[in-house]
């Protein structure tokens, strides 16, 4: 499906017949699709704003979980030349997905989930993390991401959570993150108190799920839908794995920041600013201090986030070998889906921006690493409680080789609240989730007004909150987006 505009850029929308296309979401597309004449007014009342003559956006695609967002809809991917839109990757920069696949089986986690609860709850939420660090280390961390880890954890030797960091399984699993999860850069940008003294303390940033629809989940496999393809991937019925959602959480809100007002300073005073507060940033010779200093806080936040959902994982893995000895645990893949990257498309050099939508690339293009044989793995998964799936990318040069990122909102976070109790407590009854708050203490339960914000943000987040995760992965189908693997479905779920 395309849509016409005056702008004349070609948008092509991946849904079928099931999936219904909010208005207000259109119409935060309609003025995203302005910035192509914020560009022609900059080309013309302004010199040496753009060394590319030809700088616009280029393509648009949507993914089936479109739905509005903060000024940039959700399921956008935008290909532009000559410039970035910092905005079409938001505050969250590198906000993504990771999965592991374990030896485990169901009754592993049912037989031993008050303690495995119990476990969790301290080590997330009660001090248990025992991340201790150095500020060298936590330098590297934003310099070089995973690797800077790797080359750096020699001399904390096996203290607190490091007693889980395998390094040599670790070199492994580079190959098994998109860019090595690494974004090489020289300089960490305003994070001076973050980084601490050269003195060994412990971390209280890096494992941080946040908020919003971010997750820990152990989930059970529930049926295999291309056998050869599980068989690859480590992937059987019946089977535990562990899916992770997070991104940068407040390193990304310092990049985001810094980034915003330094886009407004670089814009011309003379011009009247963009009626729909969309600032582009140049790639030009004028700016080329503030064109480096982008890619840098871009690169810190999410090296950062790499790093972030790597601690998440050994966090997990810790929970569960307080109850349960000796079973394996694989990282299957971890990539972001906020974030830009330097593209060519058909022989042209832009720049490809996700902004909750993740890259599906094809096995052709995925030569030379893992996933050769078998296409990018893509993580989608559905609301808190519902099913997610496993899928394969197919390389979908129309979509801009890009799959969603989730289901979807179907309701604001703020129309969330207001569903009906009896729905909300169906659910809550059913579902096991451990959250900062256990509802469950003695000194909560008479805490009306603790319970009453607890219960809000799970409302937020709740499946009826969410389209139809089925019609979203149908889509990817039908339109050979990307391949169903397996699916799965939660027995736990750990929220910030």
């Amino acid at each position: 499906m395309k849509i016409k505009n005056s702008n004349n850029i070609p948008v092509r929308f991946f849904i079928n017949d099931k999936i219904k296309l909010e208005k207000n979401a259109l119409a935060e597309l309609d003025q995203l699709l302005t910035v192509n004449e914020s560009v022609e007014t900059l080309k013309q009342h302004t010199s040496g704003y753009f060394t590319n003559e030809n700088a616009k956006i280029e393509e648009v695609a949507i993914t089936p979980d479109f739905h509005k967002g903060s000024g940039i809809p959700i399921g956008t991917t935008i290909f532009t030349k000559g410039f970035v839109i910092p905005q079409a990757v938001g505050n969250d920069i590198n906000c993504g997905m990771r999965l592991y696949t374990t030896s485990l089986k169901e009754n592993d986690i049912r037989s031993n989930l008050k303690q495995i609860e119990s476990d969790i709850r301290h080590i997330f939420f009660e001090g248990g993390r025992h991340i201790p660090m150095t500020r060298v280390q936590r330098e590297a961390i934003f310099k070089e991401g995973l690797m800077g880890i790797l080359e750096t954890q020699k001399s904390i030797k096996c203290n607190g959570l490091w007693e889980f960091y395998d390094a040599k399984q670790q070199e492994d699993d580079l190959l098994k993150v998109n860019r090595f999860g690494s974004f090489i850069t020289d300089k960490v940008d305003g994070l001076d108190s973050y980084l601490g003294s050269d003195d060994l303390s412990y971390d209280s940033q890096i494992g941080s799920i946040g908020g919003g629809n971010h997750f820990v989940e152990i989930q059970k496999v529930v049926n295999i839908r291309n056998h050869a393809l599980a068989k690859e991937w480590n992937i059987k019925a019946g089977q535990i794995v562990v899916m992770i959602h997070t991104g940068s959480v407040s390193i990304g809100h310092h990049a985001g920041l810094n980034i915003k007002e330094m886009l407004k300073e670089i814009y011309p005073a003379s011009l009247k600013h963009p009626s729909n507060g969309i600032y582009v940033l140049p790639h030009s010779e004028q700016y080329e201090y503030q064109w480096n200093r982008y890619w840098n806080l871009l690169h810190n936040a999410a090296n950062f986030a790499f790093a972030n959902r790597l601690f998440l994982g050994l966090m997990l893995q810790k929970s569960l070998s307080k109850s349960i000895k000796d079973f394996e645990y694989k990282l299957l893949y971890d990539a972001p889906h906020n974030f830009v990257w330097e593209e060519t498309i058909d022989g042209s050099e832009g720049f490809i921006h996700r902004k909750g939508s993740c890259t599906a690339k094809s096995a052709e293009q995925m030569a030379n690493t893992p996933f050769q044989f078998t296409g990018e793995p893509v993580f989608i998964p559905g609301s808190m409680g519902a099913k997610s799936y496993i899928l394969a990318g197919l390389g979908n040069r129309e979509s801009l080789f890009s799959a969603s990122h989730g289901a979807g909102r179907s309701l604001s976070r703020g129309d969330s609240v207001k569903v009906d109790d009896a729905l909300f407590r169906e659910f809550i009854s059913k579902f096991n989730i451990v959250t900062p708050i256990d509802p469950n203490r003695n000194d909560i339960e008479s805490r009306q007004d603790i319970l009453k914000k607890w219960e809000e943000e799970l409302k937020k987040e709740a499946p009826y909150a969410y389209k139809d995760i089925n019609a979203i992965i149908e889509s990817h189908e039908e339109h050979g987006m990307a391949q169903i693997v397996a699916e799965v479905e939660p027995i736990l779920t750990i929220k910030g």
